[in-house]
């Protein structure tokens, strides 16, 4: 399997009246994921499942990627990809989706600066994955902890996006 986290893009600052799932993407947020999302796709970057967090920053983004890769199914809500989820409730979620060829996750940190290198394998990892950056990492099978092999990493600094 070919797994594609990919964190939201800019968002608006929370206000004072505003909850943070309510808040959106910016336009220069859109714009950066657009890139980032165009250099995936002549990656040859195909979802065959997008999964996204609930928070409405999450699902903007996953909508963009949607549009951007030419994917045809449903954005599919889950809770496993929220801020405050773990890596273990995200790998579960990878692992009912293990006949699935290119899963897709949209989502928030500090779970995917966490989740990257809990599905390498290599939890001293540390990594900054940035707001609209994505990576692959690829799976041959779905042990109770996962051994993934990182393929590539776009921030949109990467893409003329600006970092």
């Amino acid at each position: 399997m070919e797994a594609y986290l990919l964190r939201h893009g800019a968002a608006e600052e929370a206000r004072q009246s505003m909850s943070d799932a309510d808040r959106s993407l910016t336009t220069d947020g859109r714009r950066k994921l657009q890139q980032v999302l165009q250099a995936a796709k002549l990656g040859d970057t195909k979802p065959t499942l997008i999964l996204s967090s609930p928070l409405k920053r999450a699902l903007q983004t996953a909508e963009i990627a949607k549009r951007v890769l030419g994917y045809k199914g449903e954005i599919l809500s889950s809770t496993g990809l929220v801020p405050g989820a773990t890596v273990e409730q995200a790998w579960d979620e990878i692992r009912a989706h293990r006949d699935e060829a290119s899963l897709m996750l949209v989502g928030h940190n500090p779970l995917f600066e966490n989740l990257a290198p809990y599905l390498l394998h290599s939890p001293g990892l540390q990594m900054d994955f940035k707001k609209g950056s994505i990576v692959r990492i690829d799976f041959e099978s779905f042990p109770a902890e996962p051994r993934g092999i990182l393929r590539w990493y776009l921030v949109p600094k990467l893409t003329g996006a600006g970092g």
